[in-house]
């Protein structure tokens, strides 16, 4: 009976300690004193940004500091939104030689699967990510070309729910390419087809995916129209291609050819759907058709080689800028994870040939927010929003630059992963002399 009791008790005493350690470092109240603010949404000024219980709570030059407030020191420094990797695969995948470390790609049409139920938190991958001032970021499926949805999260946390920014931002689909040669599996050999059978063969898919938007829409009106005594069997498929085709949600077209950017536009212009392009590597040969249409891009790398032999060689690199100028909203992908960490310097590239240093940041922070409809909660350092910042020493788009402080959700992130614990670890290896 004491022997029972007492194991009670320290069952007791250990479920407290575990409540206590569960307890959310975004309630404490954190103050960043006497740094360089850089809101995005406004003028920079030198002042303090209080945070508490997950939120910005102020900022300003003349906020006052809490009493009993951590404080963070960031005199000489500068404070920034967190940055916003607006595509990739964080959490899908690990390591791309290896098949079980991939959850990217169903087979088959799935727009009703999440991302975000596929994330592992613990990948090694996201802490080095983080390290260059990327607090979140949209994690895409593959495949499809009904993908799945794709999810927002934050790039710290022990779970998924603790991650979750937003579950569904837009239901993915990868536009379907007019090739003129493909696999045959049954003699394993390249078939080359006639230009007139490849368009035909396109026609026939694209006029399948309007048929997906037609379907969702009867199946949303019988739903919403169904009698108590009349039952209409569930069909997860068309329910979440339903969202898109309200409204609700906007439909992420993976598209990279001209041809295709053309033909995805006038697709969500005949079936009255909110486009958000991706990729778009021919994104700038389509601006004026993209700025006319208001239709935003989340560009992959810039920094990348062009693809046609008679395509400029800086044409990845100087396309954000034609863009921008030409009035389409932007935002920057990294289209993996593997290579997320680079996100600032691929807009840094994008910079150096033409894009006003400005419009960079915006498109990492604000932009990106806009985009994909969380510029509520995101992307500016303004009083109400998610306390997402990083604080720096300098440019965050400069390779220099040394991010010193991470902030997630209100939470002074830990720094330390892979790629630093490998440098701590050889750098004091013994001197073999």
């Amino acid at each position: 009976m004491i022997r029972a009791s007492g194991r009670i008790v320290a069952m007791g005493m250990l479920a407290l300690a575990l409540a206590a350690f569960a307890q959310p470092a975004a309630a404490q109240t954190l103050a960043i004193e006497g740094g360089t603010v850089h809101p995005v949404s406004g003028a920079s000024y030198t002042g303090t940004v209080v945070i508490r219980d997950g939120l910005i709570a102020a900022a300003g030059p003349s906020i006052a500091t809490p009493p009993g407030a951590q404080v963070i020191d960031a005199r000489g420094l500068h404070v920034y939104p967190g940055l916003f990797n607006a595509w990739g695969a964080l959490g899908l995948t690990e390591i791309g030689s290896i098949s079980a470390t991939q959850d990217q790609a169903e087979l088959g049409d799935t727009p009703h699967l999440l991302a975000i139920e596929a994330v592992h938190p613990a990948s090694e991958i996201i802490p080095v990510t983080r390290e260059t001032g990327i607090t979140h970021a949209l994690t895409a499926p593959s495949g499809g070309p009904w993908a799945g949805q794709a999810s927002v999260i934050l790039l710290d946390g022990w779970t998924v729910e603790e991650m979750e920014v937003e579950k569904s931002v837009g239901v993915v689909l990868e536009w379907p390419s007019l090739a003129t040669r493909e696999f045959d599996f049954s003699t394993f050999s390249v078939r080359e087809k006639k230009f007139s059978e490849a368009k035909r063969d396109y026609d026939r898919t694209v006029d399948e995916l309007g048929d997906w938007i037609e379907a969702a829409r009867q199946y949303d009106h019988a739903r919403s129209n169904a009698g108590s005594g009349t039952a209409v069997e569930q069909d997860h498929a068309l329910e979440a291609v339903a969202r898109v085709a309200r409204g609700e949600l906007p439909l992420l077209v993976v598209a990279d050819r001209a041809r295709a950017i053309r033909d995805a536009v006038a697709f969500a212009e005949e079936h009255g759907l909110r486009l958000v392009v991706a990729s778009g590597r021919d994104a700038a040969k389509e601006a004026d058709l993209l700025a006319e249409k208001k239709v935003p891009v989340i560009l992959n790398s810039v920094q990348a080689l062009p693809v046609e032999e008679d395509d400029p060689y800086d044409g990845p690199f100087a396309a954000p800028g034609e863009l921008h100028r030409a009035g389409v909203p932007i935002a920057f992908g990294t289209f993996d994870a593997s290579n997320a960490r680079a996100l600032p310097y691929e807009a840094a590239t994008a910079v150096a040939y033409g894009l006003e240093a400005e419009a960079a940041l915006r498109a990492l922070t604000l932009g990106a927010a806009e985009i994909l409809g969380l510029d509520d909660r995101l992307g500016s350092i303004d009083a109400g929003k998610w306390a997402n910042l990083i604080v720096t020493d300098g440019d965050p788009l400069e390779v220099r630059t040394t991010v010193r402080h991470v902030i997630v959700r209100g939470r002074d992130s830990d720094l330390s992963n892979r790629h630093s614990r490998s440098y701590e670890l050889y750098r004091g290896r013994p001197d073999p002399r």
